[in-house]
C-alpha cells in the first residue's frame, strides 16, 4: 500500500459515521441495492442493515454489494430484529411513509443517532416496520408521482443528512470512532486486497497495519501464505 492510499484510507476512517445508517426492509432488486450503498459510502456510513425477502436475494444482494468493500452490510432475519438493534444503539429509526402523520424529511435532526428504514419497490414499508418506527418522514413531490425510486428516496434524505452533520462539525475529526478491529480490517482489505483474500482463503487471522501502512506480521503467517494449498487450520 502506498502512502497516498494508507492517507486516502485513514482520512476515510476518520470521516465515518458510526451512528448514521439505512435499513432496507424486503428490497428486491440487486441494482437498488448497490446503488443504496454505493450513496450511504459516500456521505460516510459504515454499515447499512437489511432484511432480505429471500435467501436466493440475499445471496444476489451481497453479490452486488460485494462491489463495494468499504460499507458492511448487516442482514437480519425479521425487521423486528434488526430495530431492537438499532434502538439499543439508541438510534431514532424514521420510516419513509406517505402518511398523515409523515413529517418533511428535512425537518429531521440527523444529527442524533438515526436510522432510516427504506421499503420494498413496489410496496414500501411494512405495517410492523411503520409499528416499530420512531417517526415517519416524507420527501414533498408536487407533480403527479407520490414516490421517487428507493435508491433516489435514500439518497436525497442521506445528503440532507450530511449536510447538517457537516455543519455541525461532526465529519471534522482526525481521529476514527471505529472500534481499533475494524479499523484494522478496513486497513488491510482495502491497502492490501490480494493478501486479504488469500489470507481468506487460507483460514488466517488478518495481521496488524502499522503506523506507516505496512503488514506486521511473523515469518510463520507469510510462509502459509505463500505455500500451495489452504491452511488446515
Amino acid at each position: 500500500m502506498n502512502d497516498q492510499r494508507f492517507a486516502r484510507i485513514q482520512t476515510m476512517l476518520a470521516l465515518r459515521q458510526h451512528d448514521l445508517t439505512v435499513c432496507m426492509e424486503q428490497v428486491h432488486k440487486p441494482h437498488n441495492v448497490s446503488a443504496v450503498i454505493r450513496t450511504a459510502d459516500a456521505v460516510g456510513i459504515h454499515e447499512v442493515h437489511a432484511v432480505w425477502p429471500s435467501q436466493r436475494m440475499r445471496t444476489q444482494a451481497s453479490a452486488s454489494a460485494g462491489s463495494n468493500s468499504w460499507v458492511k452490510v448487516v442482514t437480519h432475519r425479521t425487521i423486528g430484529d434488526a430495530v431492537t438493534q438499532l434502538k439499543q444503539q439508541k438510534m431514532q429509526v424514521l420510516a419513509t411513509h406517505l402518511s398523515a402523520e409523515a413529517v418533511d424529511f428535512r425537518e429531521i435532526d440527523y444529527t442524533r443517532p438515526t436510522c432510516i428504514l427504506m421499503g420494498q419497490e413496489k410496496t414500501g414499508i411494512t405495517d410492523e416496520a411503520l409499528a416499530l418506527a420512531d417517526q415517519e418522514i416524507i420527501i414533498p413531490m408536487v407533480g403527479m408521482v407520490q414516490s421517487l425510486n428507493v435508491s433516489v428516496a435514500s439518497a436525497l434524505i442521506l445528503y440532507e443528512a450530511q449536510r447538517q452533520r457537516q455543519n455541525a462539525g461532526l465529519y471534522q475529526r482526525d481521529y476514527s470512532l471505529l472500534d481499533e478491529d475494524e479499523q484494522q480490517r478496513l486497513l488491510f482489505e482495502g491497502g492490501f486486497p490480494v493478501l486479504a483474500r488469500v489470507a481468506r482463503q487460507k483460514g488466517l487471522p488478518y495481521p496488524r497495519i502499522n503506523a506507516l501502512g505496512e503488514v506486521e506480521a511473523d515469518a510463520s503467517w507469510w510462509a502459509t501464505m505463500q505455500s500451495t494449498g489452504k491452511s488446515k487450520r
